[in-house]
């Protein structure tokens, strides 16, 4: 044991250094972790979907539009219901921006409360349900 503790306290330097690479791969994993659930997520992908899908936010940051490594916000769920609040970093060949979307879960299924594309060169603001809903407007009730 005095050996041990001899050595330990010769090299300090080096037992602190591995607690310091230790806590930094334990947290790489949980950041790793939390943001695979949230790319997993129907939420997360609907609206990277419709995103992806959308002319306008073409026009504006170019094709293909890829996602941002680390999603931000949270989400929650609880059998068929939950809610998912995010900020996504989007990227194209032509530019950048952030696709923010507010989304309630009822019943298994996603509804967004809003969706909305910030293209961070020009600060313009696209709102993607107004694009979704102008391609598949309802029926009229008869």
């Amino acid at each position: 044991m005095g050996s041990t503790l001899s050595w330990m306290s010769r090299r300090w330097y080096l037992v602190l250094l591995m607690v310091i690479v230790g806590l930094a791969v334990l947290g790489g994993g949980i950041i790793l972790t939390v943001s695979s659930f949230m790319k997993s997520s129907d939420a997360y992908t609907e609206a990277m979907q419709i995103a992806r899908s959308n002319p306008a936010l073409i026009e504006m940051i170019g094709e293909p539009i890829e996602e941002g490594f680390l999603p931000t916000g949270e989400i929650s769920t609880s059998g068929s219901s939950g809610k998912a609040n995010l900020a996504i970093s989007l990227s194209g060949p032509k530019g950048a921006a952030t696709l923010y979307l507010e989304s309630k879960k009822s019943v298994g299924k996603w509804k967004f409360n809003f969706l909305t594309a910030v293209v961070n060169e020009t600060g313009q603001e696209i709102d993607l349900l107004a694009e979704t809903t102008a391609k598949n407007p309802k029926p009229a009730p008869q």
